[in-house]
């Protein structure tokens, strides 16, 4: 496993107020401001430590402390909240020097107004109405790329749309970190697979490295047999396992290699310090067979994986795996596959040659072998299964040349409206927001990729910080979709990035 990012990481709850008031005044926004943070900090819905800094008052307390938020590997995001009135010229410089995502939480002490006894003592304590609209107004000037959220701390609401932020600033702080291991190059003659390692390095901060397919093998050929006795052990008291596979069946030498294979490339990706990687069939240089069964369960663990040398999506699937972490559901590589036409009930079945993650399955996988008839190689193991039904979201991200578009439809996980005896892979059916013929044309017309993530775990929101986080394109097609919106939406978009591109 990968390790949490949840238990190291912390965001900063950084409070404004200045010296005007005195320290009677600043005592109470200390205390107060610590009870917020305490109250954050102990909600479900926000996973990681939410840390309270002393209160800043002017402009050197605030570019300190806003410096330290950015060299702390430890801090994934801040968090500013001003209790009273902090003059925003405080902030300026401050805010230009920040690089870690901002959320600003327009909020106040307490809930209800104490009618009967509000005076100016109070007033000038709880003047956040004011103060965050002085707040806003700085980070508007300056451009500061940020979310804002108005809400009291006690509201379930405010705590849920917390919590996203911070899950959004979990993934971005894990994407640019990232290192992604391509074993051989992309699937010969596809475009949308392609792409600018160097732009994806210097706008999300993912390392994406080349690997020769047989660098891989070499350690894979050094894996001890009593490791994969071991592992086919734990085989089979995970999964539901063909009985051709088991000790002593015709098929068991399919297992032992598909186990060689996972050990050898959970070795290379860890000692490597990789968390995500991409295979291609057309090039497996001496491996036995495709990687199916290893993929599948390195996705379980929280790795990041793209099929024919996919490197976006599998930084993406690392980034929403790490979002989600803890969460109800799961996140797998998919690929739109083809469709159900039956008027009124169209529907997507989704899968890929071998490699979906069985973290969205709605049963204990059986572990099989069938043939493959492309890549050359034995019969793979892999592991199969239909997913489980739940609200999910499929996205896309895709190399538009100037700049990177991600791509998010809200769907609707299905069961299969029949059984699959024939079909001998992992898959997924769905029914997309607004619509199947929207949804589809909406998304040819973004030039969305095929390959995707599909995520249980995480909501759109997420997703919408993540891409505001990262000043990365983002369009949503959902249930408020239409065809003709969509296009002026795409025709705003290139003009708003083609002119921020230039500033």
């Amino acid at each position: 496993m990968i390790a949490s990012r949840l238990a190291t990481s912390q965001v900063w709850l950084i409070t404004g107020s200045q010296s005007l008031y005195g320290p009677d005044v600043l005592d109470q926004v200390a205390d107060q401001s610590r009870q917020i943070a305490e109250r954050l900090d102990g909600s479900a819905e926000i996973p990681v430590e939410v840390r309270w800094v002393p209160v800043v008052t002017d402009s050197e307390q605030i570019a300190r402390v806003l410096s330290d938020a950015n060299a702390a590997p430890e801090c994934v995001g801040v968090i500013a909240w001003m209790h009273t009135f902090s003059p925003a010229k405080m902030w300026i410089r401050g805010l230009k020097s920040l690089r870690k995502p901002l959320l600003h939480l327009h909020t106040q002490f307490g809930v209800e107004l104490p009618w009967q006894t509000i005076d100016m003592n109070f007033m000038n304590l709880n003047q956040a109405a004011h103060g965050d609209r002085e707040f806003g107004y700085i980070q508007s000037r300056l451009s500061t790329s940020r979310k804002t959220i108005a809400g009291h701390v006690s509201d379930p609401r405010t705590q849920v749309r917390v919590g996203s932020w911070v899950r959004a600033a979990l993934g971005t702080a894990e994407l640019s970190t990232l290192k992604v291991a391509r074993f051989g190059d992309n699937m010969r003659g596809v475009a949308v697979t392609e792409g600018d390692k160097v732009e994806a390095e210097a706008h999300f901060g993912a390392s994406i490295d080349a690997f020769g397919v047989n660098d891989l093998v070499g350690v894979v050929e050094r894996v001890q047999s009593a490791d994969i006795d071991k592992l086919v052990r734990e085989y089979e008291h995970t999964y539901r396992v063909d009985p051709d596979l088991l000790p002593g069946g015709d098929r068991h030498v399919a297992l032992r290699h598909g186990a060689q294979i996972e050990l050898g490339l959970r070795k290379f990706l860890t000692e490597g310090g990789f968390h995500a990687f991409t295979t291609n069939f057309e090039d497996l240089g001496a491996l036995r067979q495709l990687p199916g069964l290893a993929v599948q369960r390195l996705m379980a663990d929280g790795y990041g994986f793209g099929g024919e040398g996919d490197w976006k999506t599998a930084m993406m699937l690392r980034t929403v795996k790490v979002m989600g972490e803890g969460l109800p559901g799961g996140t797998s590589f998919m690929e739109d596959y083809t469709y159900d036409l039956t008027p009124g009930r169209e529907r997507i079945l989704g899968a890929h040659m071998l490699e979906v993650c069985p973290s969205i399955a709605a049963a204990t996988p059986t572990l099989e072998v069938h043939p493959l008839s492309i890549g050359d190689r034995d019969d793979p193991v892999r592991l199969r299964f239909t997913a489980a039904p739940a609200d999910a979201v499929i996205i896309g991200i895709c190399d538009m040349g100037s700049r990177f578009r991600l791509v998010a439809n809200e769907v609707r996980v299905i069961e299969p409206a029949e059984e699959l005896p024939n079909l001998p892979v992992a898959c997924a059916v769905w029914e997309p927001s607004p619509s199947w013929s929207t949804s589809a044309e909406a998304w040819l017309m973004a030039g969305a990729p095929h390959h995707t993530v599909l995520t249980t775990a995480v909501g759109t929101e997420v997703i919408d910080d993540f891409a505001t986080m990262t000043d990365t394109e983002l369009l949503v097609i959902d249930d408020t979709t239409t065809v003709r919106g969509f296009q002026h939406e795409l025709r705003w978009n290139d003009v708003y990035h083609h002119v921020a591109a230039g500033l």
